[in-house]
C-alpha cells in the first residue's frame, strides 16, 4: 500500500429541486448524521424497531474487535418482512416483481403470488432433505423462479449461495465445493444476446468435480423439454406443485448466517463472504428506503443480476422488505439495439433506475439519439453502483436521462459491506466525480497507513471505523482472511480503496489502492488518467496499467475503446495524449495507446486491469473465471 499523495479536486455543484429534499426520508442530511452520532446504537435501534420481529434483541451491538453482533438474541425470519407482512396488508395485490424476457415475455408476480410461489418451493427443497443450515447453491439466469429460490431457501433457515449463471462449470465447482451444497438449483437455458445458454450441461460438468451435491432441481424452459436424469435430477415445476402451499417461517437468530455469496475473485481467489439475517435486512432495508427515497407508487429497476451484492440487497432484501415493485430483466443493455434499456423504463414506467457507470459510458458511446426516442418522464431517481461514476458520465447520467431534474445516487459499497455506505442522500448538493458522504449510519474516513486521518485534498485509504449492521461476518472457511479487512490498518475496516475527501467531506472514490501507477517517483491513480481520457468526445472506455520501465520505473500505458464515429490512429493518440496532459500534467501522459474494440470486464461489468496487464507483460492472467467472454 502506498503513502498519502496530492489530489487536484475540481468540483462542481448541482443543487436539485427543493422540493425532492423536502419529501425526501431523510429531508436533512446534517441533523440525520449528527443524531447518529450522538448514539449509534440508538439510531439503529429505532430503525429495527420499524421491521417485524419474532422476539426483541437484548442488545444492538455486541463489539469484541474485530467481531460484531447486532440485535443480540432477536429473533427473526427475513422472508416475514419481505412477504408475510405485505401480504396482510394494503400490498397484498401490489406488484413485487416484474419480469421482461430477453425475447420480450412479462410476467408480474404481486406480494400474494410471490409469497404462495416461495412457501411451496420452500416445501419442496425441504422435501429434498434441505433445513436449517444446509447449503444450496443457486446457478439461474434471471428469471422470478430465481427470486423464489432464494426466498425459499432463506424460510427454510437454509443458507444459499447464488452462483451468477455466467460462470463457467470451474468456478461453479469451487463455490459448489466451498459452500460444501447439498442441492443445486438451475434452469436447462438461459438466454443472452439471442444466444442459448446451456446452464443444466454447465452445472452436470461441475458436479464431475462436486460430490457433496445430492440433488439438481432443473427449471426447465426450452422447447421441447429436456429429458432429466432421474437418479439426481428433478423437475422444477413439478416439484413445486406438489408441495404443500403453506410453510411457516424458521425462527432465525439475528445472527445465523443468512447466504455466503462469492467476490469476483477479479483481485484473486474467490472470497465466500457471510451475511447473517438481522444485521442484513435492517441494513439493506434502511439504504433502500432511505438512499433512494422509495414511495408506495415506485417501480425500481436495479439492472444487476441476484448473482452480485447489488442484487442480493436492492433487487430481493431490501426494496421486498420495504415492498416496493422491482423490475428483472433477462436481456442486456445494448440488445436488440441500444434503446433497449430506455424502451423497459417507457414501457414499465421506471421511477428510480440503477445501473453501473459501465452501461451509463456505453449509452454514451452510442450517443444521445436512442434514449431521446423514449419518454423517461417517469423517472425521478437515478442511481449508480459498481465503480467510480467519473464526472463526464455523470454530467451525461443527469442531464440525457433525467433531464437535469432526477437526484444521482452515486453509491459506494462492496459485498462485503452489504450495503450503501457512502452516497449523496435526496435532495443535497450533487459532485460529479464524488460519491458522496457517509451514510447517516455508517462512520467513514480517509486516512494514511496508520489509520491517522489526513487533510481535505489528500489521498489516502477508504477506511470505515466502527462496525456496521449489515457488516460481513467472516470469510466462511476462512476465518483469518476475515481479520485482514480490519488489520491492515488498525482499528479500521480497510475497503482497499484509495480515496480523496473535499472540505464539505464529500469523497471521491480513486480507485484500487494496488491501481497506483508509480512514474518516476510519481503516484498517478488509474481512475484519474482514465477519467481524464474518458472526459475526451471521442473515448466511450479506457483503462490504463503500468509497464516496467528502466528510467521511470514505470510507464503508463492506455487502452481505449471509442465512441461509434471516431477513427482510431496517430492523429487521435497525439490528441489524447494532448488531452490528458492539459487535465493532469505532463507525468499522467500514457507513454502508449492502444485502441481496442472491447475492454475485458468481469460480468458485473468491473474492467480486468490485470487481464490487460498479464497480456502485455506475457504472464498468467490467474483466475479469469469472472471474465465476460
Amino acid at each position: 500500500m502506498t503513502e498519502t499523495f496530492a489530489v487536484k479536486l475540481e468540483e462542481k455543484c448541482y443543487l436539485p429541486d427543493p422540493r425532492c429534499k423536502a419529501a425526501a426520508w431523510t429531508p436533512d442530511y446534517t441533523r440525520a448524521y449528527q443524531e447518529f452520532m450522538h448514539d449509534p446504537e440508538a439510531f439503529w435501534d429505532q430503525v429495527a424497531h420499524e421491521l417485524d420481529w419474532f422476539e426483541p434483541w437484548d442488545r444492538v451491538l455486541e463489539w469484541n474487535y474485530p467481531y460484531a453482533k447486532w440485535f443480540v438474541n432477536g429473533k427473526l425470519n427475513i422472508t416475514y418482512n419481505c412477504l408475510d407482512r405485505h401480504v396482510t396488508s394494503d400490498r397484498r395485490d401490489k406488484p413485487a416483481v416484474i419480469w421482461r424476457g430477453e425475447g420480450g415475455e412479462e410476467r408480474r408476480l404481486t406480494y400474494d403470488g410471490l409469497y404462495r410461489e416461495v412457501m411451496r418451493c420452500a416445501n419442496a427443497l425441504a422435501g429434498l432433505g434441505v433445513g436449517k443450515g444446509d447449503r444450496v447453491c443457486i446457478y439461474m439466469p434471471l428469471v422470478p423462479e430465481q427470486i423464489v429460490a432464494m426466498l425459499a431457501c432463506a424460510r427454510l433457515g437454509a443458507v444459499h449461495s447464488v452462483v451468477f449463471g455466467g460462470f463457467g462449470a470451474g468456478a461453479l465447482a469451487m463455490r459448489i465445493n466451498d459452500a460444501e451444497a447439498k442441492v443445486v438449483i438451475t434452469a436447462d437455458v438461459g438466454y443472452r444476446r439471442g444466444k442459448t445458454i446451456p446452464l443444466r450441461d454447465i452445472v452436470n460438468e461441475a458436479l464431475t468435480h462436486a460430490p457433496c451435491v445430492e440433488k439438481t432441481v432443473v427449471f426447465r424452459r426450452g422447447t421441447p423439454a429436456v429429458d432429466l436424469d432421474p437418479a439426481r435430477e428433478v423437475d422444477y415445476a413439478d416439484l413445486v406443485a406438489r408441495a404443500a402451499p403453506d410453510c411457516p417461517a424458521e425462527v432465525m437468530d439475528a445472527e445465523d448466517p443468512l447466504f455466503i455469496l462469492y467476490t469476483s475473485g477479479s483481485t484473486g481467489a474467490p472470497k465466500g463472504i457471510v451475511h447473517t439475517c438481522g444485521g442484513y435486512m435492517v441494513g439493506t432495508y434502511y439504504t433502500s428506503r432511505h438512499d433512494f427515497d422509495i414511495k408506495e407508487s415506485d417501480i425500481l429497476w436495479c439492472t444487476a443480476d441476484p448473482g452480485w451484492i447489488t442484487g442480493h440487497s436492492y433487487i430481493v432484501y431490501g426494496p421486498l422488505a420495504v415492498g416496493t415493485t422491482v423490475v428483472i430483466a433477462e436481456g442486456t443493455p445494448d440488445y436488440p439495439d441500444p434503446g433497449a434499456y430506455w424502451r423497459l423504463v417507457q414501457d414499465l414506467g421506471v421511477t428510480i433506475f440503477y445501473t453501473a457507470p459501465t452501461a451509463i459510458r456505453m449509452f454514451m458511446r452510442h450517443g444521445d439519439a436512442w434514449p431521446a426516442k423514449y419518454d423517461l418522464s417517469t423517472l425521478r431517481v437515478l442511481g449508480s453502483v459498481g465503480e467510480p461514476l467519473n464526472p463526464e458520465a455523470f454530467e451525461w447520467y443527469y442531464h440525457r436521462i433525467g433531464g437535469g431534474e432526477c437526484p444521482v445516487v452515486d453509491t459506494w459499497w462492496q459485498t462485503e459491506t452489504g450495503m450503501h455506505v457512502v452516497t449523496t442522500m435526496i435532495g443535497e448538493a450533487m459532485k460529479p466525480g464524488f460519491a458522496g458522504r457517509a451514510i447517516p449510519g455508517a462512520v467513514v474516513d480517509v486516512v494514511d497507513r496508520t489509520g491517522k486521518p489526513v487533510p481535505p485534498g489528500t489521498g489516502g485509504f477508504l477506511v470505515i471505523r466502527e462496525p456496521w449492521p449489515a457488516m460481513l461476518r467472516t470469510v466462511h472457511g476462512n476465518d483469518a482472511r476475515y481479520r485482514t479487512y480490519w488489520e491492515t490498518i488498525p482499528g479500521c475496516y480497510t475497503a482497499g480503496d484509495l480515496a480523496v475527501k473535499d472540505e464539505e467531506g464529500y469523497i471521491m472514490i480513486l480507485g484500487r489502492a494496488d491501481d497506483l501507477i508509480v512514474v518516476a517517483g510519481h503516484n498517478i491513480g488509474t481512475a484519474e488518467v482514465e477519467s481524464a481520457l474518458v472526459s475526451h468526445d471521442a473515448v466511450a472506455e479506457a483503462a490504463v496499467i503500468g509497464k516496467p520501465d528502466a528510467l521511470k520505473g514505470n510507464v503508463i500505458k492506455a487502452f481505449v475503446t471509442l465512441r461509434v464515429g471516431a477513427n482510431p490512429g496517430d492523429a487521435l493518440t497525439d490528441e489524447l495524449a494532448r488531452h490528458v496532459k492539459k487535465s493532469l500534467g505532463p507525468v499522467a501522459v500514457p507513454a502508449e495507446i492502444e485502441f481496442m474494440d472491447r475492454l475485458p470486464k468481469t460480468r458485473s461489468g468491473k474492467i480486468m486491469r490485470r487481464v490487460l496487464k498479464a497480456r502485455e507483460l506475457g504472464m498468467d492472467p490467474g483466475d479469469i473465471s469472472t471474465l465476460e467472454e
